[in-house]
């Protein structure tokens, strides 16, 4: 699982005109499944998540967790961060995981954030979708498991 997160003072998805998930201050993640990830892997990954201390406490320095702070989390599902762009200019897709085993594991990801006590609003599996943020810091991370 890959997962790319970003500090966000807000962010919004929309599909087709309507807003589908949002969040005020907390983290905007960027998720990717491989094939050989298990609801474990979701589960581990979010927990990782929601414990990263990248908010600022009172002097200043990242030392808090989104939890710590009452921030929430947009969470959507990104195929594309298994891309494998060594070979020509179309990137390849095969090191994601197939669309039905995806979705359960990004269902058991947003499930594994809200038992870790954080709000989460989620965008639209395989949809297009417009995401819109305001980078916090900024500060931004790749985790992988």
């Amino acid at each position: 699982m890959k997962a790319v997160v970003q500090r966000v003072s807000r962010a919004t998805c929309t599909v087709g005109g309507v807003v589908t998930g949002q969040t005020g201050p907390g983290l905007l993640v960027l998720l990717g499944v491989a094939p050989t990830d298990t609801p474990r892997t979701a589960e581990a990954l979010a927990v990782k998540i929601a414990r990263l201390r990248i908010f600022s406490d009172e002097a200043g320095r990242m030392n808090r967790s989104v939890q710590e702070t009452g921030g929430g989390v947009l969470s959507i599902s990104q195929f594309t961060l298994f891309a494998d762009t060594r070979s020509g200019n179309r990137p390849s897709f095969i090191g994601a995981a197939p669309p039905e085993q995806a979705r359960e594991l990004y269902a058991a990801f947003n499930s594994s954030l809200r038992a870790q006590g954080l709000e989460v609003g989620e965008g639209v599996f395989g949809a297009h979708m417009v995401i819109d943020l305001s980078n916090d810091g900024p500060v931004t991370l790749t985790l992988e498991l």
